[in-house]
C-alpha cells in the first residue's frame, strides 16, 4: 500500500511539475491596480490582454456606483442560506425574469458560480439510462459535469460533424437499449480556439429527424459579445429558439461573479429542485444580484459591444495581415498560434513582459498539443486602437526573434534565478 501523499510528492502533474520555476510569474501571477487595459505586474505598468472584461464593465462608473450602493445597503452576507430554504428575494427573481426575457426563453435560474453551475446543470439533466455526446474541446467545467454522469458518454472530434454522426449513431443505439435519452453538450464559443460551436449544423440533424436529442450550450464567451442583440452564438447562427438549455456566466461580459441557465419553465423548475450545488449552497449575495441588473441593462444598450468589436476587428485583421495564425476564431477570443517548445514559450513571454511591458497569457501542453505556443489575447471595449497598434508591432518583433532561434531553450525560463 502507498501513502496517497507520496503520490502527490512524486507526481505534480503536467503543469505542477514546473511550479518551482513558474509560480508567481507564468502561473498564479499577480495583476494589481484597477481592472483596465493597463495594470501593474511586479510593480511595473503593463498593457494587458488577459482580462475577461469584454464590455469593459468592471470599472464602468454606473456599475461601480451600483455595486458600492448595494454593498452599503445590503452587505455581502444577505441573503443568508440557500435559495430553497431562506435565500430567495425579489431581486433574485427580477434578475432571472429579465435574463429570461432578454434571452427569449421561458425561464431562468441564477447560479452561484459559472464552473460549479455548468457542471451541476449537466449532471442534473441526465440519469444513468441517458447518453451524453459532447465536443472534445468542451471546457473543463463541462467535462467534469460529464464525468459525474453515471451513464454512457461519447465524445466527438471538435466541431467535426462526421465524428458527431458516428457518436450519435452509437448513442442512439445505446439509448434504445436502456430506454434513456441523449443530451448533446457543446459550447457557443470555445474559449481557447475562439471558434463557435457548430450549433446550426447540430440542430439541423434534429430538424431532419435523423436524431432525437436535447442540446445544452455553454455560451460563456458568446453571451454579450455575439448576435444582433448580444444573446450569443445561437442568435449569431439563427438558432436561439432551438437551444434547449442555454448556460451563461457573469464572469466574462458582465465582469462579475455568478451565472445563469435558461430553458423552459418545466426544466428550470426541475433544476431548481434538483441541482445539488444550488440546493445545498448559499444564495448569490445581493450586491452581485443588484449589480447584475445594472450590467444587463448596459449590455442590452449595445454601446460597449460596438466598441469591443471595433477593437477586436482591428486586432485580428492586423495580426492576420502581419502573417500570424489565428486559427478558426470567429469570436472576440484571439488565439495567436506559433511553433515552439515550452522553454521557448516561457522565454518569449518573459521578453514580452519585461522588455515590452505587454502582459498576455501563454497556453502550453497539455492544453494545446506539444510543440505549439498559444498566446491568447482577450480584447475589451476599454482597449484603444493605439493599444492594438503597439501590440501588433510588438508581436512582429517577438515572432522574428522566435524564428531566428533567439528564444531557444529546452528548459522552462526560471524567473527565480
Amino acid at each position: 500500500m502507498i501513502d496517497i501523499f507520496d503520490k502527490i510528492k512524486n507526481n505534480r502533474g503536467p503543469l505542477g511539475q514546473h511550479a518551482k520555476e513558474t509560480h508567481g510569474y507564468f502561473t498564479f501571477p499577480k495583476l494589481e491596480g484597477e481592472i483596465a487595459p493597463r495594470m501593474f505586474f511586479r510593480g511595473k505598468e503593463v498593457l494587458t490582454w488577459s482580462i475577461n472584461n469584454y464590455l469593459g464593465l468592471s470599472n464602468h462608473p454606473e456599475v461601480r456606483k451600483v455595486d458600492a450602493d448595494a454593498a452599503k445597503e445590503w452587505g455581502l452576507g444577505y441573503p443568508m442560506g440557500a435559495r430553497m430554504m431562506s435565500g430567495q428575494t425579489q431581486e433574485h427573481e427580477k434578475l432571472e425574469n429579465e435574463l429570461a426575457n432578454f434571452m427569449d426563453k421561458e425561464a431562468c435560474y441564477l447560479l452561484n458560480f459559472g464552473y460549479q453551475g455548468c457542471m451541476s446543470t449537466i449532471e442534473a439533466l441526465v440519469d444513468r439510462n441517458d447518453v451524453i455526446v459532447y465536443d472534445s474541446e468542451s471546457h473543463a467545467c463541462m467535462v467534469d459535469g460529464v464525468r459525474l454522469h453515471q451513464g454512457k458518454r461519447k465524445v466527438f472530434l471538435h466541431n467535426d460533424m462526421k465524428s458527431f454522426e458516428k457518436q450519435m449513431d452509437i448513442a442512439t443505439k445505446i439509448a434504445g437499449q436502456t430506454g434513456g435519452g441523449i443530451l448533446v453538450v457543446t459550447e457557443g464559443v470555445f474559449g481557447m480556439s475562439g471558434d463557435q460551436g457548430k450549433l446550426k449544423e447540430i440542430i439541423e440533424y434534429r430538424k431532419s429527424g435523423k436524431y432525437n436529442f436535447r442540446i445544452f450550450v455553454d455560451d460563456a464567451h458568446g453571451f454579450g459579445t455575439l448576435g444582433k442583440t448580444g444573446q450569443g452564438a445561437a442568435e449569431e447562427q439563427g438558432v436561439q429558439d432551438e437551444i434547449d438549455v442555454l448556460f451563461g456566466t457573469f464572469a466574462k461580459s458582465m465582469a462579475s461573479i455568478g451565472a445563469f441557465v435558461c430553458s423552459s419553465d418545466d426544466v428550470i423548475n426541475y433544476l431548481a429542485y434538483n441541482m445539488r450545488s444550488q440546493i445545498f449552497a448559499k444564495s448569490l449575495p445581493m450586491p452581485l444580484v443588484v449589480g447584475g441588473l445594472k450590467r444587463l441593462e448596459l449590455l442590452k444598450a449595445q454601446d460597449q459591444k460596438n466598441k469591443l468589436w471595433e477593437i477586436t476587428n482591428a486586432l485580428q485583421s492586423g495580426l492576420k495581415n502581419a502573417g500570424f495564425n489565428l486559427g478558426d476564431t470567429n469570436s472576440c477570443v484571439t488565439p495567436v498560434m506559433m511553433s515552439g517548445t515550452l522553454g521557448e514559450a516561457t522565454t518569449l513571454t518573459h521578453d514580452l513582459r519585461e522588455n515590452h511591458s505587454l502582459f498576455c497569457s501563454i497556453v502550453v501542453y497539455p492544453v494545446v498539443p506539444k510543440g505549439m505556443i498559444l498566446i491568447r489575447l482577450i480584447p475589451t471595449a476599454s482597449h484603444s486602437l493605439e493599444d492594438v497598434e503597439y501590440t501588433i508591432k510588438t508581436f512582429k518583433n517577438i515572432k522574428s526573434k522566435l524564428d531566428a532561434g533567439e528564444y531557444h531553450s529546452d528548459k522552462v525560463f526560471d524567473t527565480n534565478k
